[in-house]
């Protein structure tokens, strides 16, 4: 029944990439809103992630910004048939390119971009492959369903410019090997709860947040260049942006707890400029540290 059901929600998908973009714009707000009522534990969890992030605004504009959030997070979700079946010559019409797309190419180093989870994530993951000619490396989490896992595989390799390598099954070092051989450049989500492994806490929106080492560790141990990359969701049928920023010349440092805090500001900063595009509905804040209280009532 769930395959059927997978089958069923990609087929929609895949009708849906042929309307105008305005149109799938609409559809993923009203889709939003269908969330936004029904899905009380996600709806829970970023109203949480809400009120600890911006306690400095008012009940009501924490309320719009939520509304905004998912009205982003409908789109995003009906958005995934445009990247996994519209023609490449759509796809760079409706994705404006900011910045150096094409440092990874010429870089003498390997090149790892660093890539918060905004909802236009996957659209950078498109960006990286259209638009410069370095194949592209990334982890992924497989998913539970094997219709959804190997349609968002097909998605993300399509254009025969990347590599992903499975967070469970195969951890980090194929992904290093590859780096190491320059077969590929790094798209690197560093911004998520992975418990306390490697992790240290480095204030996030002034709260201690569970934060990977890895980045800085493996940034300072092949020696990569680190750019930060942003993608946006831009209003209607525009399509979206994607920023290629500066590379870094001050990370990493030999102190990967201060890069991992100065990491999180940096997404900190980015995250008020497109505050209701962020992935509020993740548990940023899970991890604790010891002896202090949890944040998202039983977990």
């Amino acid at each position: 029944m769930q395959n059927a059901f997978a089958r069923l929600t990609l087929g929609l998908l895949w009708c849906l990439q042929w309307l105008p973009l305005a149109g799938q714009v609409a559809l993923g707000r009203g889709l939003g809103a269908l969330l936004l009522r029904f899905g009380r534990s996600r709806r829970r969890i970023a109203q949480r992630n809400l009120e600890l992030c911006f306690p400095d605004q008012t009940a009501a504009e924490r309320e719009a910004l939520l509304r905004e959030h998912f009205a982003c997070l409908g789109r995003s979700l009906l958005e995934r048939g445009l990247l996994w079946y519209a023609s490449p010559a759509r796809l760079k019409r409706l994705i404006q390119v900011e910045g150096d797309i094409g440092l990874a190419a010429r870089s003498e180093q390997p090149v790892m971009w660093l890539v918060p989870h905004f909802m236009a994530l996957d659209v950078a993951g498109v960006a990286t492959q259209l638009f410069q000619g370095q194949p592209v490396g990334s982890i992924y989490q497989a998913q539970s369903n094997p219709v959804f896992d190997a349609a968002m595989r097909r998605g993300r390799l399509r254009f025969g410019l990347g590599e992903v390598f499975e967070r469970h099954e195969q951890g980090a070092l194929p992904l290093v090997r590859a780096i190491r051989k320059r077969r590929v450049a790094f798209f690197n989500l560093p911004d998520m709860d992975f418990g306390r492994k490697e992790t240290v806490f480095a204030p996030f929106f002034g709260i201690p947040a569970s934060t990977l080492l890895a980045p800085s560790k493996m940034a300072r141990g092949l020696k990569m260049t680190v750019q930060p990359v942003v993608a946006e969701m831009l209003p209607g049928g525009q399509g979206w942006r994607v920023r290629f920023l500066d590379p870094w010349d001050h990370w990493p440092t030999d102190d990967p707890a201060a890069d991992a805090a100065t990491m999180n500001a940096w997404i900190e900063s980015e995250i008020r400029r497109l505050p209701a595009q962020y992935l509020w509905v993740h548990r940023r804040f899970k991890t604790r540290p010891e002896g202090q209280p949890r944040l998202y009532g039983g977990g």
